[in-house]
């Protein structure tokens, strides 16, 4: 194998696919990222097993052929070299010389044969979206997606396609956030599937502003091919919660806020809470929103927002990183704050398909 490739292209290129790399690897294979050349372009692929991403660049291909490298090795020596063109030559034991400017390198790598197949997606249900759309629809819920691997179904989002609606939940049992677009597909490809959290984490950094997504849905693998990128990956296995049981079917009271100002307000009042009392406590009185923290060994907060308010007057308490992720993932000026009483559930709106049920915290 023998190319020439401008560094920026290469740079760019290793950008896309090193983070999927698995570092923690008994198979050395799996450090590496595979560099195929053939028809004046370089593809570049890396896969962990569960989750494997592949993209390409245009390059000047003096001799077709394959070599894995050192995925983070080889992103380091890139990321230094001049920006210039860079030659790149491998040789009959997989050592690759490496060439731009006066500087040289050369490192060993394996077999491209040793590289593991990204699994198959024959038969898949095929759909089609805008990558602005998806990606705006990841970052309104992936931040509520659970942690604990022992809930593992948590571990992902949910994408659910049915009567021409592309429906995204994430929820940890404390919060859970909902938004859905309408695209068309065939009936046939209408179906549940949880994506996990690492595929989840890649299609918010690769997803852009132009074009679509082409998602391939297979028994147990997602494929998004997005522009020359094409990412897959294995779903969880198991069945989602009902979401539906947890979004209150009613609520009593609502008060419309300014996003922006009312995140501020709740990030401030916040840094009075502690680990132990991480809580800030939203007090609603006549046309007044009174926003506390209270915690006795350092100190308390308080800040007043004025709102269009004429219900009884209450107080609620919630954890703020779980009310502010929502405020700093949301686009709209305003947002609609709908509730019951002290014990049942908030729920945040905007006046696009989305929604976001926070559970309250009980306090002393």
């Amino acid at each position: 194998m023998k190319i020439v490739i401008p560094r920026e292209k290469f740079l760019e290129a290793l950008q896309v696919v090193q983070s999927v790399v698995s570092s923690r690897s008994t198979l050395p294979v799996l450090s590496n990222v595979l560099l195929k050349a053939d028809d004046g372009r370089v593809s570049f692929s890396t896969t962990d097993l569960d989750t494997g991403i592949r993209t390409q660049a245009e390059a000047s291909v003096d001799k077709a052929g394959g070599i894995t490298l050192p995925a983070r090795r080889l992103l380091s020596i890139v990321r230094e070299l001049p920006n210039t063109e860079i030659s790149l030559e491998v040789d009959s034991k997989n050592a690759a010389s490496i060439k731009a400017g006066s500087s040289f390198f050369k490192i060993n790598g394996l077999p491209e044969e040793d590289f593991p197949p990204f699994p198959k997606t024959e038969g898949a249900k095929l759909v089609k979206l805008g990558q602005k759309d998806f990606r705006d629809m990841l970052r309104k819920t992936a931040y509520a997606m659970s942690n604990d691997e022992s809930r593992y179904v948590l571990n992902g989002t949910l994408l659910s396609l049915k009567d021409n609606k592309l429906t995204i939940v994430a929820t940890d049992g404390r919060r859970l956030a909902l938004v859905e677009q309408e695209i068309e597909f065939p009936k046939s490809s209408e179906g549940d599937v949880i994506l996990p959290t690492k595929a989840v984490g890649e299609l918010q950094r690769i997803l852009g502003d132009e074009g679509d997504v082409e998602i391939a849905i297979a028994e147990n693998q997602i494929a998004f091919t997005i522009g020359g990128t094409y990412l897959i990956s294995k779903l969880i296995e198991g069945n989602y919660p009902n979401y539906k049981q947890v979004i209150p079917s009613e609520t009593k009271e609502r008060v419309t806020l300014e996003r922006e100002l009312f995140l501020t307000s709740i990030r401030r009042v916040a840094l009075l809470s502690s680990e132990k009392s991480n809580s800030v406590k939203l007090n609603f009185g006549k046309n007044e929103l009174l926003i506390t923290a209270n915690t006795p060994e350092i100190g308390e907060a308080k800040e007043s927002l004025a709102v269009n308010y004429k219900g009884k007057e209450f107080s609620i308490a919630f954890n703020p990183e779980y009310l502010g992720d929502p405020l700093r993932n949301l686009d709209s000026d305003m947002v609609h704050f709908d509730f019951t009483d002290e014990l049942s559930p908030g729920v945040i709106r905007h006046d696009k398909p989305f929604l976001y049920v926070i559970m309250p915290m009980r306090t002393a």
